[in-house]
């Protein structure tokens, strides 16, 4: 994406990383898992953007904040951006399966095509992926990895966990 600046923010669950145009948060990444996004050649860091984001995301992890009202720039096809509005009205600490999350949109088959655009998602967290589960309730697939989809729906239900690097040590 062209003219794309990003900048990083602490979390308990390692730096994330923020990316879009310095107003729209196109890209939120972690530094580890399938989900991890790393700068491009062409993108221009800078410290000063995404100060709301940022305070915003710091409220989430302190438990002070449970939805997002932020400039956002997700780039998807029709269907993905469906799915990711959806995904919005799930509350916080709540879970679904793909298959509801299929009926919710009006396309009741369409459960794997859901599954591909929750991994599809480029703003995981404040567009909530992580709350949606296998149809068995088994935590399944997520960009920053099941412990941290584990950790991020403990917070939301008000139990929170340790910093993830502090689960790697245990």
């Amino acid at each position: 994406m062209p003219g794309t600046v990003y900048t990083f923010t602490e979390s308990p669950i390692g730096f994330l990383l923020l990316a879009g145009d310095g107003e729209r948060l196109a890209y939120l990444g972690f530094p580890h898992g399938k989900g991890a996004i790393q700068p491009q050649a062409e993108w221009r860091r800078d410290a000063s953007i995404f100060i709301d984001a940022r305070a915003q995301l710091k409220a989430y992890f302190e438990g002070r904040l449970s939805r997002f009202d932020l400039p956002l720039d997700p780039r998807g096809t029709p269907f993905q951006m469906d799915v990711w509005r959806a995904l919005t009205d799930i509350p916080p600490g709540e879970t679904i399966s793909y298959g509801e999350l299929a009926r919710r949109i009006g396309r009741p088959t369409a459960s794997r095509a859901v599954g591909a655009a929750n991994g599809a998602n480029p703003l995981p967290i404040v567009i909530p992926c992580h709350r949606v589960i296998g149809s068995n309730g088994a935590l399944t697939g997520f960009g920053g990895g099941i412990e941290t989809k584990k950790w991020l729906l403990a917070l939301e239900r008000g139990s929170p966990p340790p910093a993830i690097e502090q689960l790697h040590l245990l």
